[in-house]
């Protein structure tokens, strides 16, 4: 069973429960109204030494901010800002109390310029590998929640950075190459939380959530949620050094990806340069189709790449 097979088969077993408010599985995180135009979301994520760190290309600071930042980008792709965490962490013994000092002070520094409180969590032994888990708690308006399923046929495609760093760092690190600009990108990924919560009051924004699995990948969780198919220009993504394979099929650049209505583009992206600094980058649009499908063009042409995004099975 693949990685969402496994999920699908959960997502259908668990249809029937009776979910208590909350939304179903589907989307970075699952949401609770709470009265009035307020909600909370909520997400999860684990960290497997050996699967998404290396101990030894990786730093105790480092991958607390990590921990924690991957967890605020899934927030971010809601729409709303994170209010708070818990972090439960199994460490074995060779981890000891330096380390565990050193992740605790990269996790709470992160905290810290979020704003962010950590209020819960739990701790336990491990037999040999580090196992990190962080729950991440958004609240804000309802009415300012994305959600995957919202794309339009006709919405211009976006990401919210350049894409690819990553998965050149993921290379450099295990060419053992710790010090390469594109290795610290990758042990230190930046959530776009300021652009999530702003893009949350943009009725504008339709679709959105962030990029953990590779454009290719998680581009097709939008298409399956909207019933809908993208057609992608390639000479419009934006590549780290013109890699456009590590662009789309390498995860964790934690970008994030949305559609934006089509006669608003112009303006969206104008209010967006003057409150960010810069634009983010228009790959392509929503079409009408049958099938859930990534249509990529060059230079006109509909080219067919064997591209995929990652996937842990």
């Amino acid at each position: 069973m693949s990685e969402f097979g496994l999920i699908e088969h959960i997502a259908r077993l668990f249809a029937d429960a009776d979910h208590q408010g909350w939304e179903a599985i589907g989307d970075d995180c699952t949401v609770l109204p709470i009265g009035g135009d307020e909600a909370l979301a909520i997400t999860t994520d684990m960290l497997v030494e050996g699967v998404h760190f290396l101990r030894d290309a990786t730093s105790a600071r480092e991958l607390g901010r990590k921990a924690l930042a991957v967890n605020l980008s899934d927030v971010a792709a809601m729409g709303l800002p994170a209010v708070a965490t818990l972090l439960s962490v199994a460490l074995p013994k060779d981890a000891g109390e330096e380390w565990a000092k050193e992740f605790i002070a990269g996790y709470h520094s992160l905290s810290k310029e979020q704003g962010i409180a950590l209020v819960g969590g739990d701790t336990t032994a491990s037999e040999d590998k580090i196992v990190i888990n962080v729950v991440a708690i958004g609240r804000g308006p309802l009415s300012n929640v994305k959600r995957r399923s919202a794309a339009r046929v006709g919405d211009a495609i976006y990401v919210g950075g350049r894409l690819g760093a990553s998965a050149i760092g993921l290379k450099d690190i295990l060419s053992q190459k710790y010090d390469t600009p594109y290795a610290e990108q990758h042990r230190l990924p930046v959530a776009q939380c300021a652009e999530g919560a702003w893009m949350g009051a943009r009725k504008e924004v339709h679709a959105m959530m962030d990029l953990s699995d590779g454009l290719a990948s998680d581009l097709c969780h939008i298409l399956r949620a909207s019933q809908c198919a993208a057609e992608i220009i390639v000479g419009q993504i934006p590549a780290v050094d013109g890699d456009v394979e590590s662009a789309v099929c390498g995860g964790e650049d934690y970008k994030l990806l949305f559609t934006v209505e089509s006669d608003m583009v112009e303006d969206f992206e104008h209010d967006f340069e003057a409150q960010f600094g810069y634009r983010p980058y228009r790959i392509g649009r929503i079409i009408e189709s049958v099938q859930p499908e990534i249509i990529w063009l060059n230079k006109g042409e509909r080219i067919t790449p064997q591209w995929r995004g990652f996937t842990h099975f």
